[in-house]
């Protein structure tokens, strides 16, 4: 899988980190529910086209909490492993549950950029993974924090977009009748503009 490759489902796993309302408190970078709606988006493009899923937290009963509740009932059949650890990726159970999913593309995002999302990144990159990082469902310290982090990733590998680039990168072909309706939903649930348009057009274009 290269930078240029384009995805599909069965190409990848998406890694949710700290999701957390603790953390999004901190969040500056961007409004936190954008980027919570955002982290949402991401779950449900993931389970409309059957790509696995892992949650990890840390700190739930000291300081973060629990997985925040949008995404808890998206992905209700995941079950987050909880960490000490920063960096995912040195934490055994949590990088066993990664690469027991099979795939060798991750798709990240989560809390907070500038440490528990970039640090997995860049040992999953130190391990041949190839990572792309949702940008715009990540939340950071402050805008230049995030920024900076964003940077790094990506002159370390990593690939960026966003979850509707990913949405549409899966289903490429709007006659894929199987996801179609599950992907549109999402589309115009968080898709803001363009999700008006496709309810716009449900309604002007008739059978």
């Amino acid at each position: 899988m290269t930078a240029t490759s384009l995805l599909t489902p069965q190409d990848c796993a998406v890694l949710i980190v700290d999701a957390q309302a603790g953390l999004a408190f901190a969040t500056g970078s961007a409004d936190r529910q954008t980027v919570r709606g955002n982290l949402v988006a991401l779950a449900q493009t993931a389970k409309a086209f059957d790509v696995p899923v892992i949650v990890s937290t840390s700190a739930t009963k000291v300081y973060s909490g629990p997985l925040m509740p949008p995404l808890r009932a998206v992905l209700a059949d995941v079950v987050p492993v909880e960490r000490r650890n920063m960096n995912l990726w040195e934490d055994e159970a949590a990088r066993t549950a990664v690469v027991a999913t099979g795939r060798r593309t991750l798709i990240v995002a989560g809390l907070l950029t500038e440490a528990c999302v970039s640090f997995p990144v860049l040992s999953a990159l130190a391990d041949g993974f190839a990572v792309r990082v949702v940008t715009d469902a990540c939340g950071g310290l402050t805008p230049d924090s995030h920024a900076a982090a964003i940077q790094r990733m990506v002159q370390a590998g990593a690939v960026p977009t966003s979850w509707l680039q990913l949405l549409l990168e899966l289903q490429r072909d709007w006659t894929r009748h199987e996801t179609y309706e599950a992907a549109r939903g999402i589309v115009v649930e968080h898709g803001g503009g363009y999700g008006i348009g496709l309810d716009y057009a449900r309604d002007m274009i008739h059978p």
